[in-house]
């Protein structure tokens, strides 16, 4: 019998089975893919996210996949730009966006490395539950044989989708509907500096530098008009750059090596725990991506998950306490970050109070960095737009 059965072995999964592992715990981590391998991403990882790699020894590994620094963010809004470098967490404020492929079998591997047993092509079809508690896991192996495990607590990083989420019966309790559907791609000779956000009427796009020396390039239009944006990928993405035209004549300059990949995502918050279960990483919180917030998000849970079940398993602290005291740190958290993330994806003009406000922080540089502070997650958006509110 397992401690804990982690399903889900990508940016929240294996981070919690390798910070269980390195507690003492005996976990078994599963999923269905094969490490390494790719998936649909956002690809940020903001400073806070970079602060807990480094806090785990995996920073090192990170950036020898040569994955570039992002200093700076820039935000253009057409008939300005604003330009900052976030507040620094843990002393860093860069970001960086590495490829999944390399991120997650760096993960996995740290997992292994700590004592987690890794299973691969391992498909969870049910959960095992006795007294109206989660006891195990039913699935099926790389061969196909069936297979049953048991521990005293399963974790559900399986995703927005998540089949233990579904299983456990986890409920929502703060939903927005999706609200941007959008696409991206890799680009070879795209040089871009910053951790560019283009924002338009109904339009918005975003690009950074990841590995290999290419830059990735997603564009969203408002989810009412992704049929129209699905039947034309290629042309309705290019057409829509040609409102930024500078940023369009270097994109004509530049080639695409990578099909579209893309997509849309509901906005939710769940109940992440129950009764021998518990959700970390998109299985019980998803925001729409234009933020970025994805994956330094996964990191927190993580860490904050892994932590309490160490307290748990040592007798230290019950479980619904010490799962409660994590919601609630969470939703504390991330709470004004999803709402501001919720609006800015809507590719709504902003109301004319914030519109205001923008264009007054344009030259103003601490006004750029705070800007910047909000969507690396270092500032809350209330923090930020309470100070910018008022008078120097």
């Amino acid at each position: 019998m397992y401690d804990a059965i982690v399903v889900g072995a990508r940016c929240a999964g294996a981070p919690t089975a390798m910070l269980l592992a390195r507690a003492g715990h005996r976990v078994l981590l599963v999923d269905r893919a094969e490490f390494p391998s790719d998936t649909l991403s956002t690809h940020a990882i903001h400073a806070p996210g970079i602060a807990a790699l480094r806090r785990w020894g995996l920073l090192d590994a990170v950036l020898a996949t040569g994955c570039p620094p992002i200093d700076v963010y820039s935000f253009d809004f057409g008939l300005f730009t604003l330009r900052g470098t976030p507040r620094p967490c843990d002393g860093s404020s860069a970001a960086y966006a590495p490829r999944r492929y390399l991120l997650d079998a760096i993960l996995v591997e740290a997992a292994a490395a700590a004592g987690a047993e890794v299973r691969e092509h391992f498909s969870v079809s049910d959960l095992v539950v006795e007294d109206g508690a989660v006891v195990g896991v039913r699935g099926h192996d790389e061969t196909g044989a069936a297979v049953t495990e048991r521990a005293r607590v399963v974790v559900g990083a399986d995703g927005r989708n998540s089949r233990v989420a579904l299983l456990a019966g986890a409920q929502a309790y703060a939903e927005k509907p999706r609200q941007q559907y959008a696409y991206y791609t890799y680009w070879q000779d795209l040089p871009v500096d910053t951790f560019a956000t283009y924002i338009r009427p109904d339009r918005g796009w975003g690009a950074f530098r990841t590995n290999d020396d290419l830059t990735l390039l997603v564009l969203g239009w408002p989810y009412a008009e992704a049929a129209a944006y699905k039947a034309d990928v290629e042309g309705n993405y290019l057409a829509t750059l040609e409102l930024a035209p500078e940023f369009a004549e270097r994109v004509r300059s530049a080639t695409r090596v990578a099909p579209f990949l893309g997509g849309a995502v509901p906005n939710f918050l769940r109940t992440p725990f129950g009764p021998g279960w518990v959700l970390v990483g998109d299985a019980g919180l998803t925001m729409d991506p234009i933020t970025a917030q994805g994956m330094t998000d996964a990191f927190f849970d993580a860490e904050r998950c892994a932590a309490a079940l160490d307290r748990v398993f040592r007798g230290e602290t019950p479980f619904e306490q010490a799962m409660a005291a994590v919601q609630q740190e969470r939703d504390v958290r991330v709470r004004p970050m999803w709402e501001f993330t919720s609006d800015m994806a809507a590719l709504a003009p902003p109301p004319p109070e914030l519109a205001g406000l923008l264009f007054a922080a344009q030259g103003d540089q601490a006004a750029m960095d705070g800007f910047a502070s909000v969507i690396a997650g270092t500032l809350g958006p209330a923090e930020f737009f309470a100070g910018a509110a008022t008078p120097a």
